[in-house]
């Protein structure tokens, strides 16, 4: 197989269109309110903070789903699930009115549990689970989708305040039609695992179908007993080693993007010559798309920690530009945070696929993914108190230090250490012993 190619056959490409457009309802109706409308429902701090309060509320329930995520029967009616009430919580942010800002709130803040549990939570394990060998691939062109959706942000802000009476019901409509459609591809053409509609893993035709089909139910009687359980997952070093860069990575994404409008305003018309906000954003979703597709392609070639390593380090160079107070440094500080912003949100399933088996993969995913998120929870409640305080700077530096940190923490990761707990956990289980991660890198 060519894992150069990103032909992912037909069922695939359904799936990362399915993922793409779980990312857009994410971005838009979390991202969108608290960036654009906050001010009209109790302020950016307010709204920011009910944000990580129910985002840390749906860690809880993944850290609890973790319990079960290999006795599910089906993860894809799990996903289709949250995505259906991620939707009827959109539709209360889009006809609930700036008078009601209490009811206003309790919605987004469930949109923000349940839409993170469908985004990143359940299409992740799917994604996993399809394409254990191209998951950079198959990642990076599906978060394009976070670029795009953020450069939109403009268009959006245009569209509630340019009658000048606010229309947030025919501002987010369109994007609602999208999301809906792409639940209703997830429900058509997806199912848990590849072979049950008669499509490959990883697209590799290759691979007889019927060895395949028995490999699959091989697995899925070994997900129930996958030596890495939650226990075995959180007290296995090389897990923290790579879970807090992407952790940083997330919280410095989300943490700036909600807040891009507070970074921008005060440079007023200085920025005129770049577009003013909408040419700054549409600028960042090209390097963003640009990003994603790149930090894609170099975690299937080089490996995972490599491309996260690459990422840390446009996260340190774009915080230490952010510490200075002039146009130029700003722009290149933006623009850092649009390319590792287009890689950041691969990483929870590339890592948890790249360094462990697809049979431990839900598992180890259900562990990595819920902490990676409590970290990106705090970054726009943290960032907009940052701001609010001491403008762009301290925000800045705050991203250089996660960065630095975050780059100690990844050098110290060893796929050939997490091999031999892995051997260690299997021997105390009873199980055999191989080397199919002798050459994970």
């Amino acid at each position: 197989m060519n894992k150069k190619n990103i032909n992912f056959g037909f069922r695939g490409w359904m799936l990362v269109l399915y993922q793409a457009i779980a990312f857009l309802t994410f971005t838009a109706f979390t991202m969108y309110p608290m960036n654009i409308l906050a001010e009209m429902y109790g302020g950016a701090q307010v709204v920011s903070t009910i944000y990580t309060v129910c985002v840390l509320l749906g860690i809880v329930v993944q850290l609890i789903l973790v319990r079960f995520v290999g006795k599910i029967k089906s993860v894809k009616s799990m996903g289709v699930l949250f995505g259906v009430i991620s939707l009827v919580m959109a539709l209360g942010l889009m006809v609930i009115p700036p008078s009601q800002p209490l009811l206003w709130q309790i919605c987004f803040g469930l949109e923000s549990l349940f839409v993170t549990l469908y985004a990143l939570f359940s299409l992740g394990i799917l994604v996993g689970q399809w394409f254990p060998r191209r998951k950079g691939t198959v990642m990076g062109v599906a978060t394009i989708a976070f670029p795009v959706s953020s450069a939109l942000v403009s268009v959006f802000a245009a569209s509630v305040f340019g009658s000048g009476v606010p229309n947030v019901f025919g501002a987010f409509l369109p994007y609602f039609a999208v999301c809906l459609i792409g639940l209703l591809i997830g429900v058509i053409f997806i199912k848990d695992y590849p072979e049950q509609c008669g499509a490959y893993r990883d697209n590799d035709k290759n691979f007889d179908l019927d060895a395949a089909k028995r490999v699959m139910e091989q697995e899925i009687i070994n997900k129930k007993t996958s030596v890495w359980t939650i226990r075995n997952t959180l007290k296995t070093r090389d897990f923290w080693f790579i879970t807090i860069p992407i952790g940083f990575l997330l919280f410095c994404t989300t943490g700036l993007m909600s807040q891009t409008m507070s970074i921008v305003i005060p440079y007023g018309n200085r920025l005129d010559f770049i577009g003013g906000f909408s040419g700054i954003m549409l600028v960042i979703c090209a390097f963003a798309g640009v990003g994603s597709w790149l930090f894609g392609i170099l975690d299937t070639k080089v490996g995972t920690k490599k491309a996260i390593l690459i990422a840390v380090i446009f996260m340190i160079i774009g915080g230490l530009f952010g510490l200075f107070s002039n146009i130029a440094c700003l722009l290149i500080s933006l623009f850092c945070l649009g390319t590792y912003m287009g890689a950041s949100s691969n990483f929870t399933v590339s890592a948890a696929a790249q360094y462990w088996r697809r049979e431990d993969f839900p598992n180890v995913f259900a562990s990595l993914n819920p902490t990676a998120n409590i970290i990106q929870s705090l970054g726009p409640m943290s960032i907009a108190v940052l701001i609010g305080m001491h403008g762009f700077t301290s925000a800045s530096l705050v991203v250089a230090i996660g960065g630095i940190v975050s780059l100690v923490l990844i050098l110290m990761f060893k796929s050939k250490h997490v091999k031999e707990v892995d051997d260690a956990y299997r021997a105390a289980a009873g199980k055999e012993i191989d080397n199919e991660l002798e050459s994970r890198r």
